[in-house]
């Protein structure tokens, strides 16, 4: 994380380099209620690759935002849950969720 937020001095932009993109404030955001396995991450978000979600997984834990645990079973379960830095963007992901709702009624008026 610390790249990233030392090669920017404007906070927006920090912001947007550590959740910006396509998909990692939907893995955020899937995250924010329930620890989930990574199938289960794969399942609700079918238009990405499991290439692509495996890389967006491993940013988000190098930036910190989300902890990755590695259970020893048989079969080898992986969870994923947001750390307290993570947590921290809970709010700011459900008011985007709730500005989102409001957008998709108002264009089917």
């Amino acid at each position: 994380m610390e790249n990233k937020v030392e090669n920017n001095s404007c906070p927006f932009t920090t912001t947007i380099a550590l959740i910006g993109g396509r998909w990692k404030s939907i893995i955020l955001f899937l995250l924010s209620d329930h620890t989930r396995c990574f199938g289960e991450i794969a399942a609700r978000m079918p238009s990405i690759s499991r290439k692509v979600l495996s890389e967006q997984l491993k940013e988000l834990e190098a930036d910190g935002l989300i902890h990755r645990e590695k259970f020893k079973e048989i079969p080898p379960r992986v969870e994923y849950s947001l750390t307290d830095l993570g947590q921290s963007l809970r709010p700011i992901l459900k008011d985007l969720a709730i500005w989102g709702q409001k957008m998709v009624l108002d264009t089917v008026k």
